[in-house]
């Protein structure tokens, strides 16, 4: 299989586990990418919409959304007036913790057979194509837990 082929499926391999976690979560997968970007700390709607790459339309759809079912919640933004934040609510940062634990076992489990250091190697040049590519940091390292920080 060639490299554009194996990066392709790939991406619907993971999608399909994002999916799969999302439905057992009662969330869309969109949802649950909002859900887990969330999880360091409260974002503004601008930084939310370069983060999920999303048009400023479907993304206040997805908070509107996401804010009816109780999972997150706007709040004023301290430095401009004019400005929300998007931040968890309790009941969102328990769904978030919980659907980022069930992807992320999911998603470590894709490579199961490949040995630790074909893992590293993956990982590694994995690693190098989300930086070369400037990919936003949308999900956490699974050791870092949710809480490292946005630079995941």
């Amino acid at each position: 299989m060639g490299m554009v082929a194996a990066l392709v499926r790939s991406a619907f391999l993971v999608n399909a586990v994002y999916a799969e976690s999302s439905r057992e979560h009662g969330i869309t997968p969109q949802q649950g990418q909002l859900l887990c970007v969330l999880m360091p700390g409260p974002c503004g709607m601008g930084e939310l919409g370069t983060m999920l790459r999303l048009a400023k339309s479907s993304l206040t759809g997805l908070v509107d959304r996401t804010e009816r079912n109780g999972l997150v919640r706007r709040t004023p933004d301290p430095q401009d007036t004019r400005a929300v934040r998007v931040a968890l609510t309790p009941r969102g940062s328990r769904l978030a913790a919980e659907f980022y634990e069930a992807a992320c076992a999911r998603i470590d489990e894709l490579p199961a057979g490949l040995s630790a250091t074909e893992r590293e190697v993956l990982a590694g040049l994995l690693g190098r194509v989300v930086r070369d590519n400037k990919v936003p940091p949308v999900f956490a390292e699974p050791d870092e837990g949710a809480a490292g920080g946005r630079g995941h």
